[in-house]
C-alpha cells in the first residue's frame, strides 16, 4: 500500500543475541512466593477492572520487581525447555508470560499520564532503566531467539493457520529489530542505548509537564481578560488562588503551541505574552530545558538504527510501518505542504485585511499579523463569513450531553452498542465517569472510563489508553479510557465545550471503539497496528460530530434544552473547511520537522546549542517560513516524537487518507447504518494486528485508497 499510496498522492498533486554481559549487574530475582500484593492476581471486579480503591503508590515497586522476576523465570523455562521448539511451547508460552508485570505496569503508566505525583515521578525515573534492561534480557536471550528462529525458518512446514503464522513472523521480526541477531559487542551497546534512552525519555516527559505548569501566565488586572467568559475568568481566579496568588488570575497552558485563550482575549499584549510563554517552553535554559535531551536521544536513535542496518532512524522506524520508508513519507508531505501553506497565506491575507480595516476604523496604526493574532482574528472572520462565532456554539455543547447524546448516540446508531453509567466502581480521580458498554446482543462488551478535564498532574493532549486488553487466549475483555484536557469550570458551572473539543471527543472515542471491538486470538495482536494506521479509526469517527442527525441529537442548549437552530447547524457544517490552511500547515510543519530530525545521519545531529537553529532552518527549507503559522509543536515540547511517534507524526495525515476514503464510502452507502457499522467493525476494527494493516481498507471498501477524498476534505485543490 505504501508505495502505491505515496505515488498516488504525488501524481494527484502534480497539476508511536546474548545474555547480559558480565558488566551488567542485576539484583537477585524475588522468590516466586514472595509477592502477594494487590496485583498478584487479576482484579475480582467486572472485566478485571483495576482496584483503584486498594492500589497505593507503595504497591508498584514490589509488583514491578516480582513481575519482572516472574516473567524472567517464565522466559528462562521457555528458552531452556529440553523439548524441541514448537509454536505452542515457545510462541504461545511467550504470550502467556508476564501477566503480573502487565497488570501492574498498565495501571502505573496510565496513572503517570493522568494523575502524576512526586512518588510516581520517582518510580518512573527509577524503573525506566530497569524496564529497559528487562525487555533487553528477553529480546537478547540467545537461547530464546534460537528457538524462535528455528520455528521461523521452518514456518512453511508447521501447518500453522494464517493468524499463528503471522504471530510467528512478527515475533521473529521484533527480535531481529531489537538486536537479537547482532554480535555480542553490538548487543551490549544496544543495551546501553536502550537504558539511556529510557532515562532520557522519562526526563523529557517530566520536563514538559513541569514547563507547562511553570509557564502559566499570571495576570494582575481583570480588565486584561476582556473577551473571556465569566466562567473562564472565575476559573482563572481559582487557579491563581490555588497557587497562592489570591486576587490574580492564571491562564494555564496546554501542550500545543496555540493556546485556546488566544481566540478570545482582546488584549493583544496579553495574547503575545501567552504565545511567547508557550513557544519558549523547554528551551529557556532552566532546569527543565529539553534541548540537550533532544540532541542525546536523536543521536542514540541514529546510532541504534545504523547498528541494525539502517542509514537513518526514520528508515528504521518506517520499515515497520505501512509507509515502508522515508522516501514515501517525504513524497506525501512535500506534495501537500505547498498547497497547505498557500491556503494558509490566503487565509492570513483575509485576517490582515480585517486587522487593517479595524485599526483604520479606530484611527490607530496598523500592525502585521502575528502568531498570537491568528486565532483571535480567524474567529472574527468566521463570524463575518458564516455569521456565527464560537461563543454562539458553546451553550449547545454541554459536556455530558455531547458524550452521551452525541458520541455514544452515534456509536449506538452505527454499531448497536449501548452504554450505562456505573457508580459502584472505584475511580483513580474524582473527575472521571465510568460506563458499561453492551454489545447489540446485550452482552457486556467493555468498560469505558471518561476523563475529560485538564489538571496540573495530567499530561497535555488527548489520548486513549488500555487497562485491560481483549484476547481470546486470556479470555479478557477490554477496559479502556479516553482522556481530554478540557479546562474545568468553576464549582457549579456547566462544562461547555468548543467545537474543537467536541471533535476531539469523537476522535478519541474512535480509538476506544477500536479497543472495544478487538477480536483477536493473542494479546500480541490487541491494538498492535502500525502508528500510521492507528489513527485511522479515530479519523473516521470524527465524521459523526457534524452528521446532521447526530448533531441534532446532542446540540441542545444547556439551560433551555432547545435544539441548536437549523440555521446555526447549517453554518457549522458549511464552516467545516474554514481555517483548514492554518490547521493543515501547523500540522504538516510539525510532521516534517519530525522527519527532518529523524532523517539526519548520526554525524549531522546538532548538540544542544544547535537544536533551535536547526529547527528554524528545517522549517524554512520545507517552506514553512510563514511566521504567523508556527508548528503545532516545537521540538522541546514535541512529546509525540520523544515517545511512540518518533519519525511517525506524519501518521495522522497518512491515516486521514484512509479516513477520508472511508468517510466517502460510508456516505455513498447509506451513511449512519448498522450495516455500515457491521462492515467497519468486521474489516477494520476487529482484526487488530492479525491481518496486515495495509490490507484492511481494501478489504473493507474493495479498492485501494485514493488521495482525492483527503484533498477535498482539507480544501486542498489538485489544480
Amino acid at each position: 500500500m505504501a508505495a502505491a499510496l505515496a505515488l498516488a498522492i504525488a501524481t494527484a498533486l502534480a497539476g508511536c543475541a546474548t545474555s547480559p554481559t558480565p558488566a551488567t549487574k542485576t539484583e537477585a530475582p524475588m522468590p516466586a512466593t514472595a509477592y502477594s500484593g494487590v496485583f498478584a492476581t487479576p482484579s475480582t471486579l467486572d472485566l478485571n477492572y483495576p482496584r483503584f480503591d486498594q492500589i497505593k503508590d507503595s504497591d508498584f515497586a514490589p509488583a514491578f520487581d516480582a513481575g519482572m522476576a516472574e516473567q524472567l523465570r517464565e522466559i528462562d523455562a521457555i528458552a531452556n525447555n529440553p523439548e524441541p521448539p514448537t509454536f505452542q511451547n515457545t510462541i504461545v508460552a511467550m504470550e502467556k508470560s508476564g501477566q503480573l508485570l502487565d497488570r501492574a505496569s498498565n495501571v502505573f503508566f496510565n496513572l503517570v499520564g493522568t494523575d502524576k505525583n512526586d512518588a510516581r515521578d520517582k518510580l518512573q525515573s527509577d524503573y525506566a532503566p530497569k524496564f529497559s534492561a528487562h525487555r533487553d534480557a528477553i529480546t537478547l536471550n540467545p537461547k530464546l531467539f534460537a528457538r524462535i528462529k528455528a520455528l521461523h525458518d521452518a514456518r512453511a512446514t508447521l501447518g500453522l493457520d494464517a493468524v499463528d503464522q503471522r504471530l510467528l513472523e512478527r515475533r521473529y521480526e521484533d527480535f531481529v529489530r531489537g538486536g537479537a541477531a547482532l554480535t555480542d559487542a553490538q548487543k551490549a551497546r544496544i543495551r546501553e542505548i536502550n537504558t539511556e534512552m529510557s532515562k532520557l525519555g522519562t526526563l523529557f516527559s517530566q520536563n514538559v509537564l513541569a514547563e507547562v505548569n511553570d509557564s502559566a501566565v499570571v495576570v494582575d488586572d481583570r480588565a486584561q481578560l476582556k473577551g473571556m467568559s465569566e466562567e473562564q475568568i472565575a476559573a482563572a481566579a481559582e487557579a491563581a488562588k490555588a497557587r497562592g496568588l489570591a486576587g490574580k488570575y492564571v491562564i494555564a497552558l496546554l501542550n500545543t503551541t496555540g493556546q485556546p485563550a488566544e481566540a478570545q482575549l482582546e488584549d493583544r499584549s496579553l495574547r503575545e505574552r501567552l504565545h511567547k510563554a508557550s513557544v519558549a517552553r523547554g528551551s529557556r535554559g532552566n532546569q527543565w530545558d529539553n534541548t540537550a535531551i533532544v540532541s542525546q536521544v536523536l543521536k542514540l536513535r541514529a546510532e541504534r538504527a545504523r547498528m541494525l542496518g539502517y542509514d537513518t532512524s526514520a528508515n528504521f522506524v518506517l520499515a515497520d510501518e505501512t509507509a515502508a520508508n522515508q522516501d514515501n513519507v517525504n513524497r506525501m508531505l512535500r506534495a501537500l505542504a505547498p498547497k497547505a501553506v498557500g491556503n494558509a497565506r490566503r487565509e492570513g491575507a483575509e485576517l490582515q485585511a480585517m486587522i487593517d480595516a479595524e485599526q483604520k476604523a479606530k484611527g490607530q496604526p496598523g500592525f502585521q499579523l502575528a502568531p498570537w493574532d491568528w486565532a483571535y482574528y480567524s474567529e472574527k472572520v468566521r463570524a463575518a463569513k458564516f455569521s456565527f462565532d464560537e461563543s454562539q456554539l458553546k451553550p449547545y455543547f454541554e459536556m455530558r450531553n455531547v458524550l452521551e447524546n452525541g458520541v455514544f448516540h452515534a456509536a449506538t446508531q452505527l454499531y448497536g452498542i449501548t452504554f450505562k453509567e456505573r457508580t459502584d466502581l472505584p475511580k483513580y480521580h474524582p473527575d472521571t465517569w465510568i460506563y458499561d458498554v453492551f454489545d447489540k446482543d446485550g452482552s457486556r462488551l467493555a468498560i469505558f472510563i471518561w476523563d475529560p478535564y485538564a489538571r496540573a498532574s495530567k499530561r497535555g493532549g488527548a489520548w486513549m489508553n488500555t487497562y485491560v486488553a481483549q484476547s481470546g487466549l486470556t479470555g479478557e475483555k477490554p477496559v479502556v479510557a479516553n482522556h481530554l484536557n478540557i479546562p474545568k469550570p468553576s464549582e457549579g458551572k456547566p462544562t461547555l465545550m468548543t467545537w474543537d473539543e467536541v471533535t476531539t471527543a469523537f476522535h478519541e472515542f474512535g480509538h476506544a471503539l477500536h479497543g472495544f471491538f478487538q477480536d483477536v486470538r493473542y494479546p500480541y495482536y490487541s491494538m498492535n497496528v502500525p502508528r500510521d494506521f492507528v489513527e485511522y479509526p479515530s479519523q473516521v469517527n470524527e465524521m459523526w460530530a457534524d452528521w446532521p442527525s447526530v448533531l441534532a441529537n446532542y446540540a441542545k442548549h444547556y439551560q433551555t434544552g432547545a435544539p441548536m437552530p437549523k440555521a446555526l447547524l447549517d453554518k457549522v457544517i458549511a464552516a467545516s473547511k474554514f481555517n483548514q490552511g492554518f490547521a493543515t500547515t501547523e500540522y504538516l510543519a510539525a510532521a516534517m520537522l519530525d522527519q527532518r530530525w529523524h532523517q539526519l545521519p548520526l554525524e549531522q545531529i546538532p548538540d544542544k546549542g544547535g537544536v533551535m537553529p536547526f529547527e528554524a532552518e528545517a522549517l524554512r527549507l520545507d517552506g514553512f517560513d510563514y511566521a504567523p503559522v508556527p508548528p503545532r509543536y516545537k521540538t522541546p515540547y514535541f512529546s509525540h516524537i520523544m515517545g511512540g511517534y518518533a519519525a511517525g507524526y506524519y501518521a495522522y495525515i497518512w491515516s486521514e487518507v484512509l479516513g477520508a476514503n472511508t468517510e466517502q464510502w460510508i456516505r455513498q452507502h447509506g451513511g449512519l447504518t448498522l450495516a455500515n457499522g457491521d462492515r467497519l467493525r468486521k474489516y477494520v476494527l476487529a482484526p487488530g494486528g492479525e491481518i496486515e494493516a495495509g490490507k484492511l481498507f481494501p478489504n473493507f471498501a474493495g479498492y485501494e485508497a485514493r488521495i482525492e477524498p483527503l484533498l477535498e476534505k482539507r480544501g486542498l485543490s489538485t489544480k
